[in-house]
Order: C-alpha cells, then sequence, then structure tokens
C-alpha cells in the first residue's frame, strides 16, 4: 500500500489516464452533477454557436479569433477543472489495480463439516466458492484466502499486502487478535479460520471500491458548500444579464463573448473544479495513513471531533502491563500465594497473564491439577481463575474480590487494602487473590507510558478536543496515569455500557465523538461513535461497527486520523476563500473595459492599466482557467495544518488566502495582458 508509486503526486500513468478521464467527464449527466462547472459548459456550447454564427457572417459580435480564442479558453477551463477530479480518482483507481493482484484467486482447503463437527478432511475449492460460516485450514506458506476469524490455533502472518509493513504480526484464537485478512500470508503454524463475509463482501473488496471513489457519496459540507456556490452562480447570472439594460442605456454594446467572459470569472469556477478532487484527495491521504474509510463523510467528521475516547492500554501506554512483584497477605506463605497466582494464571493468555507466569519462574511451570475448570475473564465479573478438587482461586481487580469476599463473609485485610492503595498511587495495577474466597494477596502489573503521547495531548488540546482515557483500572490508577500523560478526563473500571453511556453523554451536549477499539465489546461503542476507529487485527464485529479500519493496528491513529480530518476542512476552507477572493480582481479588469469607451470615468477603475477591452477579456479568462490545475497540487496534498486554536487558524487563512486570492489575479492578469497586447 505504501508503495514508492502511490506516494507520487503524480506519474505518467495516472496524469495520462486523467487526460483521458477529463474529455469523458464533458457528458452533460455528468457535468450538471457540478452546478458552478455546468453553466460554464453550456457557456462554451452558446460561445461555439456564436462562432459559428460570425463564420457565416450574420452576427456582428467582434472578430471571428477573439471569439474562437475565447470559446477556447472556456472549453481548456472545462478540462482543467475535469482533470483536478480525474486526477485524484486516478489515483485511487492506481492503488485498486495493485490491491487487485492481491485479490487474485486463491485455493483454500475446506474442512469438511461432519454435523456440528468439523474433521480434518479436507477439500481443495476456489476461494470464490468459500461461504459465510465456511472453515478452512491455513498452513505455514498458505495465502489466506477470505477475510475470517481464527478458531483453532496461533500463527505468525505476513500482512505486507494489505498494510505495506514488512514486520509479521501473531494472530490467535480467542481474544481481540483473531481476525485475518484475505490476501495475506502464513508464515508459520497452522491455523483454522472460520469465513466471516460473502463473496465480494471482503475486506480486500470494500478496499478497492473505496479507493476506486466507486462508494463516494458527497459529504454534508460537501453538499452545503455546492448549494452555496450554486447560489452564487445564481447571482451572478442575475448580474451578468442586468447589465445588458445598463449597457443599452449607456448605448455601449456587450458582445456575447464578454457577457460569457464576465460571468464566468465572477462565478467561483476555482473552487467549483476543485470541491470534488479536495474530497476524494481527504480518503485518499487517510488510505495513505493506512486508515480504510467507508465514506468521505467519516473523515470530514473527524475533523470537527470535539471528544476523543482513547484506550489506556496501548494507546497511552506501551500496551502489555508487566508483573513486577508479588505481595503476599500476612500469614501466607509466599510460595503458597505464588502457586495459587501461577495456577489463576494458566488459562490466561493476555500479555499480564504471560508476565505473571514469567515473574514466577521456571520452577511453578509444571504444576498441574485434576479436571480443573477455568473461569474467564470478563468486564461483568472483572476475575479470572480456576477450580479444581474443591478448591476456587480467583484474580482479579480488587473491588471484585472484595465483593467475592463479602459473600461469604470473609474479611478484606486491613494490609492487603493498604498494599492495593500504594500500587494504584504509583500507577500500578493491583490484582488481588484469592482462595476459596478468602484473600491470599496482590500481584502488582505497572504500566509505561508512551514516550511522547503528552504532547500529542497538548497538540490535541490546542485543536479544542477533550481527550478522555479509558481503562478498566481502579479510580486511583486511572487518575494517576490520567495527570501523568495529560488526558483531560478518565473512566475507570469502564465496561461496555460506560464507553456508550459516556459518549451518549457527549453527543446530548452537542459534541463530536470519536473513539477506537478492537473487540467484540467495543462494536455499541464504536458504531455510537460519530468517528469509530477499528482495528484490522480486531473482532469481525468491531470492523463492521467502525466507520474506519486502521490497517496498522496502532491505537494512537486516531490522533492522526483527527488531523486529516482537520486539514481536509482546512484546505476546502482555504481554496473557497481564495475562489471567492479571485472574483475581486476579474471585476476590476472586465467591468471597466466594457464600459470605459462610453464612461471614460471608469478608467479610474482600471487599476491594472490593461492594453484594450479584448486584452483585458482574455487575460481574465486565461488566468481563471490556468490558476485550477495550479491549484490541483495544493488541493491533492492539502494545507499545512498546525495545532491552533480556530480563531487563530481563521485569521491566518484570510490573510494569506485571502489577501493572496486578492493580489494574486492582479498579477497575474497584468502579466498575461501584457502578452496578449501583442496581438489584440
Amino acid at each position: 500500500m505504501k508503495s514508492e508509486s502511490s506516494q507520487q503526486l503524480f506519474n505518467a500513468g495516472i496524469v495520462k489516464e486523467a487526460l483521458k478521464e477529463s474529455f469523458i467527464k464533458l457528458n452533460p449527466t455528468k457535468m450538471i452533477k457540478n452546478p458552478v462547472m455546468f453553466t460554464v459548459w453550456v457557456g462554451t456550447l452558446v460561445m461555439m454557436a456564436v462562432c459559428v454564427w460570425i463564420a457565416a457572417g450574420e452576427a456582428n459580435q467582434g472578430g471571428l479569433l477573439y471569439n474562437i480564442i475565447v470559446t477556447a479558453i472556456l472549453f481548456i477551463t472545462l478540462v482543467f477543472a475535469n482533470f483536478a477530479e480525474a486526477i485524484a480518482e486516478a489515483r485511487g483507481k492506481a492503488q485498486a489495480n495493485s490491491l487487485r493482484k492481491t485479490r487474485e484467486e486463491t485455493p483454500a482447503k475446506l474442512i469438511q463439516p461432519v454435523g456440528e463437527m468439523y474433521v480434518n478432511e479436507i477439500k481443495r475449492v476456489p476461494s470464490s466458492q468459500l461461504r459465510k460460516g465456511d472453515v478452512f485450514l491455513c498452513e505455514v506458506g498458505d495465502i489466506i484466502p477470505t477475510d475470517g476469524e481464527i478458531i483453532e490455533g496461533l500463527a505468525t502472518i505476513d500482512e505486507s499486502a494489505i498494510t505495506g509493513e514488512s514486520a509479521p504480526v501473531i494472530r490467535e484464537a480467542g481474544g481481540d487478535k483473531s481476525s485475518v485478512t484475505g490476501g495475506t500470508k502464513v508464515l508459520s503454524d497452522k491455523i483454522k479460520v472460520k469465513v466471516t463475509t460473502e463473496p465480494g463482501e471482503s475486506f480486500l473488496d470494500k478496499m478497492i471500491a473505496l479507493v476506486e471513489g466507486a462508494s463516494r457519496q458527497k459529504t454534508p459540507n460537501e453538499i452545503a458548500l455546492t448549494i452555496l456556490l450554486a447560489g452564487f452562480t445564481l447571482v451572478f447570472i442575475i448580474v451578468t444579464v442586468t447589465l445588458k439594460p445598463f449597457g443599452d442605456y449607456a448605448q455601449t454594446p456587450i458582445t456575447i463573448a464578454a457577457f460569457i467572459s464576465l460571468f464566468v470569472c465572477l462565478i467561483p469556477t476555482t473552487i467549483g473544479g476543485l470541491l470534488s478532487a479536495i474530497g476524494i484527495a481527504g480518503m485518499d491521504r487517510a488510505l495513505r495513513a493506512n486508515v480504510i474509510t467507508k465514506s468521505g463523510k467519516a473523515v470530514e467528521t473527524a475533523g470537527d471531533v470535539d471528544v476523543l475516547l482513547l484506550d489506556k492500554t496501548g494507546t497511552i501506554t506501551i500496551g502489555n502491563r508487566k508483573a513486577t512483584q508479588f505481595h503476599p497477605a500476612p500469614g501466607v506463605e509466599e510460595s503458597a500465594f505464588v502457586k495459587a497466582v501461577v495456577l489463576s494464571s494458566l488459562a490466561d493468555d493476555t500479555p499480564e497473564g504471560k508476565s505473571i507466569l514469567e515473574l514466577a519462574g521456571d520452577s511453578y511451570r509444571n504444576i498441574s491439577v485434576n479436571d480443573p475448570v477455568y473461569i474467564k475473564f470478563t468486564a461483568e465479573t472483572r476475575s479470572s481463575g480456576i477450580d479444581f478438587e474443591g478448591q476456587r482461586i480467583r484474580k482479579g481487580a480488587s473491588d471484585a474480590i472484595r465483593n467475592l469476599c463479602a459473600i461469604k463473609g470473609n474479611e478484606f485485610p486491613k494490609e492487603v487494602d493498604e498494599t492495593v492503595r500504594k500500587i494504584s498511587s504509583n500507577g500500578g495495577t493491583p490484582l488481588v487473590v484469592s482462595k476459596n474466597e478468602s484473600v491470599l494477596g496482590v500481584v502488582e502489573l505497572q504500566d509505561i507510558i508512551k514516550p511522547g503521547i503528552q504532547e500529542r495531548f497538548e497538540r490535541l488540546r490546542k485543536m479544542g478536543i477533550k481527550t478522555v482515557m479509558v481503562t478498566g483500572d481502579n479510580p486511583l490508577t486511572a487518575k494517576f496515569i490520567a495527570e501523568k500523560a495529560g488526558v483531560d478526563d478518565y473512566i475507570a473500571e469502564a465496561k461496555p455500557e460506560d464507553k456508550m453511556n459516556y459518549i451518549r453523554k457527549e453527543q446530548q451536549g452537542g459534541r463530536l465523538v470519536a473513539m477506537m477499539g478492537d473487540g467484540t465489546n467495543d462494536a455499541p461503542a464504536l458504531a455510537q461513535a460519530d468517528v469509530g476507529v477499528a482495528m484490522n487485527s480486531g473482532t469481525q464485529a468491531a470492523k463492521e461497527a467502525g466507520n474506519m479500519v486502521d490497517l496498522d493496528n496502532d491505537p494512537t491513529k486516531l490522533i492522526e486520523v483527527v488531523e486529516i480530518g482537520k486539514q481536509l476542512l482546512m484546505t476546502r476552507g482555504t481554496l473557497t476563500t481564495f475562489s471567492i477572493a479571485n472574483d475581486v480582481a476579474k471585476y476590476f479588469a472586465i467591468v471597466p473595459a466594457l464600459f470605459i469607451s462610453s464612461i471614460p470615468a471608469l478608467q479610474h477603475l482600471n487599476i491594472m492599466k490593461l492594453h484594450s477591452p479584448e486584452s483585458a477579456i482574455l487575460s481574465a479568462v486565461i488566468f481563471n482557467a490556468i490558476i485550477i490545475p495550479l491549484l490541483i497540487p495544493l488541493a491533492l496534498r492539502g494545507v499545512a495544518y498546525k495545532p491552533i486554536g480556530a480563531s487563530a487558524l481563521l485569521r491566518r487563512n484570510l490573510l494569506i488566502y485571502g489577501l493572496g486570492g486578492v493580489l494574486i489575479p492582479f498579477i497575474g492578469i497584468k502579466l498575461i495582458d501584457l502578452f496578449v497586447s501583442l496581438y489584440f
């Protein structure tokens, strides 16, 4: 995905394809979707008719060559406007072609079901024959034929075909890292995978449709701006038409070419021609950051986000909390406590559970019990453990174990309570272990805050975005981490419904909320959030619930997505400002040229001292045409974004693009006039 060619703004193949598409887009059924450029298209047809009329000797509308040149420039304006959109689409199609190579027909080892059991009878079928619910086997060297979730086994996966990153990743059954994507390659071990999509609905299929722009819809802001530009166009139609009676009153004949040139120069053709390209480029920039967006609206909404929900683990902290110390309760031997901790962690496949076994050491590795029943961790119980031979060992949050003990009437030792508080106040996570509802001690886990995360949160604060840390930790630990990391708020001991309730509360206050998640329990909150970013490694439920998917599985990517969204909004705003400001210079170029012979006083408005009415009109329409391709790189790359306040951004953009939009046309039109005056 992140190939060198994809990073280039233009290359010969893309430009050739875009030029071809620019002429295809002249079809009126396509042009009418852009009201501003459609009026230019109509004006061009009128000028063609005028040229034929003059050539037949039936009209006194100025010289034939002059009218032909005006017609040609209007036609070029249309082609340039179409080229802006076409170049953005062509870049997406080039990426789609590279993705199609990944989606080639792949043989699959379909496992035949017998009743509700899956036996080892393998049938080789093309990937196109796989259906949702089928189970297939993948071994070392196999290409995963389609999207699915691992139901058995663990494997190292090469996802470079999708993410562009060469480092392999581990995917395993259970947990939130069970999802695999079609087109990736198994590097070690073997896995059984259950198909989660129907043919044509795989992640790669959706990616191809998105990058091609086939499923791109105009965003609400884009629609609103289109309506505004259509309104401007209507106003200038009225302005241009009313000049006719003024011209008759002043006994000044005005040619059709002059009317159409004035109209085309006054309407916002620059932003009209670039508007679609800006929207497509916004999705493209997200894609280059390895984020697949399900709609342009998602990227745009990210730019307006007010509240950001971020998981503590993996986002604010390094991610893998490590067990650093065992704290037995008074009267409990350390060996007995460590043995209980190990037993409670045998079925704990989380990084924390594995680190507990590492801390315990090799002497406790071979513990075995008869007929064990493993208790998985859930967000409701916030504990896990093991039952065997009439014994119940539990490991979990201090309040969860406290409640278990209280049910049996057992006291929670004050010394253990003090240890819990001390660990929490130092930013650690205490896990309390009990046996038959009696407390045995505390396991201390420690988080490491990611370097540089405080600076990133400060940048978000300057943007006016509130950051909220979501964690299952107790309030003391959550408060410590939140203060150290520099987040604005936190949700401690968070359950799935807590995230949902927080999002709804913020939305009821009129704020837009973004969050990132990877598990099935995150799906409701991802669906509720205005911007939901799901991890590619996460469950299928999470990916379907969110409106973006992060291919890199980087929890901090949400911050980058917000910046991309803000850059999209800022690019659209600045180019709109520049386009409208352009009209001032064009007004001073054309209006005095129309009436200067009959109303000499208008000579004072000819501040550019243009050579003649013909050269003034030609200079204005030429500038109006060439400014569009000159701004295409800016539309595709986006305006440089800096995390400063909204009012500061407004002042900066008005100064650069507002004032620049007024001054640049004066300079450009004058330079063109110096050249045109040699011939007219």
